[in-house]
């Protein structure tokens, strides 16, 4: 079941940036999101993630988004983590992929969202068995 929710959610979330559909988009993030690891910010919330999602649409700076493989890390009633490779490309052509840990939960209006991301080290993935050399399941 965790696999299934995790997965539905990524799909929307991944749908939504490749549209630029930033309503649609930003209904997944939760509001009291954090992420963690991004070299220059200590945390990333809400109104930041807005902002920048709100520029890279607008000005159609990127390209798209693609996730690979995913390994549930564990799962409660309403919580799911779980940890993935992304790969986001920008229309200048550069293209960055990271793994990163996931948790979505279920908020009291029944939707699932993000709450927390946090970028791994390469390490990290292959605990799980996961590699950045992985191929897309987009």
């Amino acid at each position: 079941m965790g696999l299934d929710i995790a997965q539905r959610w990524l799909e929307d979330l991944q749908q939504s940036a490749n549209d630029k559909d930033y309503q649609a988009h930003m209904d997944l993030i939760s509001r009291q999101v954090s992420v963690f690891g991004f070299p220059g910010f200590e945390v990333i919330g809400y109104d930041d993630w807005a902002r920048q999602c709100k520029h890279e649409f607008e000005n159609n700076i990127l390209k798209q988004v693609s996730y690979g493989p995913m390994k549930i890390v564990a799962h409660a009633p309403g919580r799911v983590m779980f940890k993935t490779i992304e790969t986001v490309e920008a229309t200048d052509g550069t293209s960055n992929t990271n793994g990163v840990e996931i948790i979505i939960q279920k908020e009291d209006d029944g939707k699932w969202r993000v709450l927390q991301e946090r970028l791994l080290a390469e390490d990290e993935l292959s605990l799980d068995g996961l590699s950045l050399d992985a191929e897309s399941v987009a």
